[in-house]
């Protein structure tokens, strides 16, 4: 029987390994894919994978239940990447270490013509979401890739309901624009 994330976090505030780790396990794939997206870069990504389950660890006993877990999660994994971003801002610009985004491997597609143009496609949406500026990229990643509502995006960036409406379709409508200048 699959515990709840409440369940699990009170058992690893008791002291659980066992539920600390299916905690970390349950979540670290989607942390993982926010900061790929965000930072756009694997071994950034990963760097902050650890850097946020070691915070979270350190302070799991702040999470007070008064949100989802992976609200409070997705808050510090936004958080941790803006200081990331910040820190090297003060080095070259943004858009010059935003690297290409390593694509997802292909998962059972039929050949290898299906799985070159799938890598294209991803190629392509990383190299477009580069180029929006932070607070829209993370809008869309959390909207269009972890599913999440406007209504659970505005706490996470406290901003009003209607601003991450209003980033998100901004943000759609200059993906718009920078895929009808290449076609």
């Amino acid at each position: 029987m699959d515990q709840s994330d409440n369940q699990l976090i009170a058992a690893a505030l008791a002291g659980s390994l066992p539920a600390w780790d299916a905690l970390v396990r349950r979540h670290e794939r989607r942390v993982y894919n926010l900061g790929l997206r965000l930072l756009n870069n694997p071994d950034d990504a990963f760097d902050l994978v650890q850097d946020v389950f070691l915070g979270v660890y350190r302070n799991l006993y702040r999470f007070r239940g008064e949100s989802q877990f992976s609200t409070w999660l997705f808050r510090i994994v936004h958080n941790k990447a803006v200081d990331l971003i910040r820190r090297r801002q003060s080095g070259p610009e943004i858009e010059d270490w935003f690297e290409e985004g390593t694509p997802e491997p292909a998962n059972d597609l039929p050949g290898p013509l299906d799985s070159y143009l799938e890598t294209e496609m991803n190629q392509r949406i990383s190299q477009f979401m580069s180029r929006l500026p932070p607070a829209q990229r993370l809008i869309v990643e959390l909207k269009v890739f972890q599913a999440l509502t406007f209504e659970e995006i505005a706490p996470l960036q406290d901003i009003p309901v209607n601003t991450a409406k209003t980033r998100f379709y901004t943000a759609l409508k200059n993906l718009k624009t920078m895929i009808e200048a290449q076609t």
